[in-house]
């Protein structure tokens, strides 16, 4: 979306935290493999007479092949690899504490104020947006602003893969519409808790990370390096081919809480077939609004949660391989997936060589379905 008549608003500072806890493919896999060979011998019975299905076991080879990641990092590492366990262990936290996810808001929300030059007292509104929350109120991003001192309004938003996109547009619609001057946009996205450790196909997808991006007027930025957004856009269209039912009607359903179906879990292939060439139009047709040949552009940052997604996306794009094409950064072999983060993580670390009048383009797609995009220009 473009206003009209709205003033230039621009992207001026960016921050990301990294957590302290990394775990390798080599470790992940180490760590299923036992498990799995554990449920083998202990349903051994079961699997013989089909009442369940034997536990196949994993490789790096497997991980890499199916996704591109090498690595990931953690908020807790402990728990994650005790094959007794399979699941972060996160001390609870008083109500008086500063929550987990608030917690890494903060880290990142100051580095990107600190790169845009902002204080408490420039900032008008604070976006949290991410794949969960780890509540439901009073809100992470009321937290964020009530730590930070910021005066104004803050509020949570979910919209899984694309969340962080979807929140950087409410900023943008923010600005324009008068009722803020600059947001702190954050995507804290603590994923661990909700994967599935116990399953070959999905225990390896997920990391934690935080990012946060500043979005003001153009009058108001003092940062050297700063984008102007030249329009935002966004697509929609359900599916059940990417889900997680955790919620608060579990305990009225008499569900298992932690039952499989409550943790992340996809048809994988289906996603890959039906979501690539969605995304990669929507690329193409946001450009075409703004009169943009994508060969104009010098930068796609896109969601990072498939190597091969990402390959499909580019080639429909560009008609040409992702292999060694600087245009296309990617930052899943060591991050993993990191939920809506990742684009803008894409961005955050490979940007700072583009020089004034380059574009690029922030695109977001997955769960929902959902497509994201923004095209930004450098200052």
């Amino acid at each position: 979306m473009k206003y009209p008549s709205s003033p230039t608003i621009v992207m001026s500072g960016s921050g990301v935290w990294t957590p302290a806890y990394n775990i390798t493919n080599a470790e992940l896999v180490e760590s299923y493999n036992a498990y799995a060979e554990k449920f083998n011998t202990e349903n051994a019975a079961a699997i013989a007479s089909g009442e369940i299905e034997s536990k196949y076991p994993s490789s790096d080879r497997f991980i890499q092949k199916a996704s591109g990641i090498k690595n990931r990092y953690v908020y807790a590492k402990e728990g994650i690899l005790d094959i007794d366990r399979m699941c972060p262990t996160f001390p609870e936290r008083n109500e008086t504490d500063i929550s987990n996810q608030a917690e890494i808001a903060l880290y990142a929300a100051q580095k990107a104020m600190t790169a845009a030059g902002k204080k408490a007292s420039d900032i008008d509104a604070v976006i949290v947006a991410c794949a969960y929350t780890q509540r439901a109120y009073p809100a992470i991003a009321i937290e964020v602003q009530n730590e930070l001192g910021i005066d104004g309004f803050a509020f949570d938003m979910l919209g899984a893969c694309s969340a962080a996109t979807f929140g950087l547009h409410r900023a943008f619609d923010c600005i324009a519409s008068g009722s803020a001057r600059c947001v702190l946009a954050i995507n804290p996205e603590l994923v661990t808790p909700q994967v599935n450790y116990c399953d070959r196909d999905t225990h390896f997808i997920f990391g934690d990370v935080s990012a946060a991006i500043i979005m003001e007027r153009s009058e108001t930025c003092s940062a050297s390096n700063s984008f102007e957004v030249l329009g935002t856009k966004a697509l929609t269209k359900f599916s059940n081919n990417i889900r997680s039912n955790f919620g608060h009607m579990s305990r009225a359903t008499d569900a298992i809480p932690y039952g499989w179906d409550k943790l992340f879990h996809q048809a994988g292939r289906k996603v890959f077939e039906e979501v690539s060439p969605v995304a990669s139009e929507h690329i193409k047709k946001h450009l075409e609004e703004l009169g943009i040949h994508p060969d104009d552009v010098k930068k796609f940052w896109l969601h990072q949660a498939n190597i091969n997604m990402n390959k499909m996306v580019v080639k429909n794009l560009l008609g040409t391989s992702l292999d060694n094409d600087d245009r296309v950064p990617t930052i899943l072999d060591q991050y993993a997936n990191t939920a809506s983060a990742g684009s803008i993580l894409a961005f955050h670390f490979h940007h700072a060589a583009l020089e004034t009048g380059d574009m690029g383009v922030i695109c977001s797609f997955g769960a929902g379905y959902s497509v994201g995009s923004l095209i930004i220009r450098k200052r």
